[in-house]
């Protein structure tokens, strides 16, 4: 199993007596990992069966989409910007809209 995981991880299972193993990516590695985690993360919001799991999961999410903004060197603003933009031409999704048919 080759699992991307928070960076306490490791001391964690150490601190409960348990062995694991791992080792440190190099770059190309971490970001496949990342994109890996984003989608599990995203996984893992669609399977939230309430709200504060929901909560958790979004927060999780959240997390590695940092950690892949940092990794990227894209500053926060730059990101914010865009989806400003963006809505601003095409909206967001407040009003619902499912497309059958184009």
């Amino acid at each position: 199993m080759k699992k991307l995981v928070r960076d306490k991880i490791p001391e964690i299972i150490a601190s409960k007596w348990e062995k694991c193993e791992y080792f440190i990516a190099d770059d190309n590695s971490y970001e496949v990992s990342l994109l890996a985690k984003i989608l599990e993360e995203a996984i893992e919001v669609s399977k939230a069966e309430n709200d504060t799991e929901l909560k958790e999961e979004i927060a999780d999410l959240y997390e590695v989409i940092d950690a892949f903004i940092k990794y990227k060197n894209f500053s926060h603003e730059e990101i914010l910007e865009i989806q400003k933009q963006k809505r601003e031409k095409k909206w967001g999704f407040e009003k619902k809209i499912i497309l059958t048919k184009y």
